[in-house]
């Protein structure tokens, strides 16, 4: 599973990375934010359902509490700003990854399933906020959705570093 997580941390950080260059749009930021938060809120609901580890399942039930609070925070905002989000290759990367990530994690139970589970959402936290710092937050025109990006960071930041102790505790790295 580490190398699966690696490569799902990539596809994230890629089209990113391209998505730059090209110049990301407000629109096109609103679809990754929403669309990267869905993604490991489905990983976490399959977390609380399929974990038999009780921290597992106590950082499932976060990830799916405050990636939902985002979503409701940037649905919210692009509303009011008569955004429209927009697809566009990374959120399509994200979403695949993410189903990948299901159907991996699908597979497995018990021990393997919850170190699995963890060591993606290490990796995937790190792709995130590098996304957030090296694309997002610098392509973002409106003020409102920067601050957003700028505002949910460190929720991220505390994700990453719980879920690496989670790692450590499961024999991780």
């Amino acid at each position: 599973m580490k190398l699966s997580a690696i490569v799902i941390a990539g596809l994230l950080l890629a089209p990113a990375a391209g998505a730059s260059a090209q110049g990301i749009n407000d629109a096109q930021i609103a679809s990754i934010v929403v669309t990267a938060n869905q993604v490991d809120i489905d990983a976490g609901k399959l977390a609380q359902t399929q974990s038999s580890n009780g921290e597992v399942k106590k950082f499932a039930n976060l990830m799916v509490t405050d990636h939902t609070g985002v979503n409701k925070s940037a649905t919210a905002l692009v509303t009011k700003l008569k955004v429209t989000p927009e697809d566009n290759a990374t959120s399509q990367s994200l979403k695949s990854g993410g189903d990948t990530n299901l159907k991996t994690l699908k597979a497995l139970n018990g021990a393997a399933f919850d170190k699995a589970y963890v060591d993606h959402e290490v990796a995937y936290h790190q792709a995130v906020i590098d996304a957030v710092d090296k694309t997002l937050i610098p392509n973002a025109k409106n003020a409102e959705l920067k601050a957003l990006l700028v505002k949910v960071r460190p929720a991220f930041v505390a994700h990453l570093e719980h879920a690496k102790h989670l790692q450590a505790s499961l024999g991780g790295k």
